[in-house]
């Protein structure tokens, strides 16, 4: 009976305490501010969307902006002539500033045009030496340091993918994805740093739907993939699976958009709309999809219509939300 009582008396007060003692609930250590890395080309459109309120921005969504790296040329590249020549010597420039940004969670280029598609991948390709415990950089073998192998989403209206040959318009700005992918422009090319070419089947075609016939011909006979319009308003399991399969064939992938993708609704003051594009809210939601891939590591964002072309601001706000699309995306990481 004693046994039972001090046994009873026991759990009665071991009880009491229980109830007594404050519960503390375990609170989860905050995520490490994204670090995100912008750099520009020199022209307007880019100067543009940094002045128009970006850092601040990304910082009130709790993101560690670095200061703003902008391409300079030296007085001898300035003094050279040629269009296209000083287009690849910008890229070159962009491209060592994108090398520069390495350790970033993410590297955002405000960029001229598509031309500066080469200069993105070419900085992407050969990454800048890293402190350690950084990240990890290619392998170096008897031939060198091996570039990285960069996967590509392009997104515009257009597919870019004419060549010299196959062009109606003679637009260089036509032509960056056939560049990139070594189908023309070789020298033109290797001046931006890109080397090697991108495989065919490390290119993700979205929202193209205005394409040339016979630059349809030659998307016709390469390994591109695409995700169609329809794809991006849905947020159909393409996006993820198409980004999935990047993952697994290349070291870093780069999300490249020209503005005029959009519903021309929101990119009125470009000169190459087309009709039926996703709004900026559709596209955010699947750049939000695609950035939680850890191998997505760099957005780019070309043609802003601006001044006269955007008086009340849509396409500018636009091309922010498809940035916060993005930095939501790599929030999501951690989760």
């Amino acid at each position: 009976m004693r046994f039972a009582w001090l046994c009873s008396t026991s759990m009665a007060l071991l009880s009491a305490l229980l109830c007594a003692a404050p519960i503390v609930a375990r609170v989860p250590a905050p995520a490490p501010p994204v670090k995100v890395a912008i750099v520009r080309n020199r022209s307007e459109g880019p100067a543009v969307m940094e002045r128009g309120g970006l850092k601040q921005r990304l910082a009130d969504l709790g993101c560690d902006v670095a200061p703003v790296l902008t391409v300079q040329l030296t007085p001898d590249e300035d003094r050279q002539y040629g269009a296209w020549n000083k287009t690849a010597l910008e890229s070159r420039s962009l491209g060592r500033l994108v090398a520069q940004s390495t350790g970033s969670d993410v590297t955002i280029g405000l960029l001229t045009n598509c031309s500066d598609l080469l200069g993105m991948l070419a900085g992407l390709q050969h990454p800048a030496a890293v402190k350690s415990g950084g990240p990890s950089l290619p392998a170096s073998g008897l031939a060198g340091v091996k570039p990285r192998r960069v996967g590509l989403v392009y997104v515009d209206a257009h597919a870019d993918f004419n060549t010299p040959e196959t062009t109606l318009s003679g637009m260089l700005g036509g032509m960056p994805v056939a560049i990139a992918s070594g189908m023309c422009l070789s020298r033109h090319r290797l001046l931006t740093g890109l080397d090697p070419a991108l495989p065919t089947k490390y290119i993700v075609m979205a929202g193209i739907r205005d394409v040339d016939p016979l630059e349809q011909d030659l998307l016709d006979r390469s390994d591109c993939e695409t995700l169609g319009v329809e794809d991006i308003r849905r947020l159909s399991t393409k996006v993820r699976d198409e980004v999935d399969r990047l993952g697994r064939l290349t070291d870093v992938i780069y999300v490249h958009i020209d503005m005029d993708v959009l519903d021309p609704a929101e990119v009125a003051g470009h000169p190459l709309t087309a009709p039926e594009g996703p709004t900026s809210r559709e596209l955010a939601a699947a750049l939000e999809v695609m950035f939680q891939h850890p191998k997505v590591q760099a957005l780019g964002i070309a043609s802003l219509p601006y001044g006269a072309n955007d008086k009340n601001l849509i396409s500018l706000n636009a091309a922010y939300r498809l940035i916060e699309g993005a930095v939501a995306g790599v929030k999501k990481r951690a989760q």
